[in-house]
């Protein structure tokens, strides 16, 4: 009973969605199949000439390179504080000293050594004496919580030395 009940009540639901006006549409369509009649279609509007402006600046330089450094065609002078050219370099002189790291330091029969990272993570063992760095930094002092070096850098055309500090991060 109840199943035919529910059938009933769906045959009712199908039966009243039935639109009486879809024949009339149907017959609209065909018509307008048979004959669509004309388009029209505006024509397009005149497209402007481009000229393009005359670009003066060709032969300045570009913003979007670096500037050259100031031609310094002199040789840097040769002093007491000159770097050696003919000094074999040491491994940790590739970098720059921000990119290496001091992560410890000994002390073996009263001898101070400093353990520095590079930036390839190999851990580097240096003693006073030893270079690192990019502008001949010289280390001239191992303590307990860092190293202290003495780099030789070109100022003004001429050599001059300034010490520079590395320590221990927190």
């Amino acid at each position: 009973m109840r199943m035919s009940s529910l059938a009933l009540a769906a045959c009712l639901l199908l039966v009243g969605c039935a639109d009486p006006g879809l024949a009339g549409l149907d017959r609209e369509l065909e018509a307008l199949k048979r004959n669509p009649g004309e388009l029209s279609v505006e024509p397009l509007p005149e497209v402007p000439r481009y000229r393009a402006p005359g670009y003066e600046q060709t032969n300045a330089r570009s913003p979007f390179l670096a500037r050259l450094p100031e031609e310094d065609t002199a040789a840097a002078p040769q002093g007491e504080r000159a770097p050696d050219p003919d000094r074999p370099r040491e491994p940790l002189e590739r970098y720059d000293l921000s990119e290496l790291e001091l992560v410890g330091t000994l002390t073996v029969n009263a001898r101070s050594s400093a353990l520095l990272r590079s930036p390839q993570g190999q851990v580097h063992r240096l003693r006073v004496g030893n270079y690192l760095g990019v502008d001949d930094g010289r280390i001239v002092s191992i303590t307990g919580a860092s190293i202290v070096l003495v780099e030789t850098v070109r100022e003004r055309n001429a050599w001059v030395e300034r010490t520079r500090e590395m320590t221990l991060p927190n």
